[in-house]
């Protein structure tokens, strides 16, 4: 069983930055692709990014290519995500997950089989 615990969620002012981190723990954190979803209040929960396991890959939604990104440490179990030029449209609970049986990410999020509580960001204009 693993456990994803994010931090660094936070309220900043548009155009400020901010990175989220994910905590993996009991198991091998760089056994599995992992993905950062978000959620905003009345609407779906969308994928925002996602690396593969030995980090070579991502995959990014077109709403946030060039201002997000995301990175692994193996050593650590920790995938970070670091976001910039924030909009108030990035406001949303950010989700990490993890998909145990794919070497890379999908933006499915029925294919991530462990997921985090979540942390929230908000972007005040």
């Amino acid at each position: 069983q693993v456990q994803l615990v994010e931090s660094g969620g936070g309220l900043v002012q548009a155009g400020g930055s901010l990175r989220l981190s994910c905590a993996a723990s009991g198991g091998t954190g760089s056994s599995y692709a992992m993905g950062w979803f978000r959620q905003a209040p009345g609407k779906e929960r969308d994928f925002v990014l996602g690396i593969s396991r030995n980090g070579a890959n991502t995959n990014y939604a077109d709403s946030v290519k060039g201002r997000f990104t995301i990175s692994r440490d193996s050593a650590k179990n920790t995938v970070y995500l670091q976001m910039n030029s924030l909009r108030p449209e990035d406001t949303a609970v950010y989700t990490c997950a993890a998909a145990s049986n794919r070497r890379y990410p999908t933006r499915d999020p029925r294919d991530y089989d462990y997921w985090g509580q979540g942390t929230q960001v908000t972007v005040s204009s």
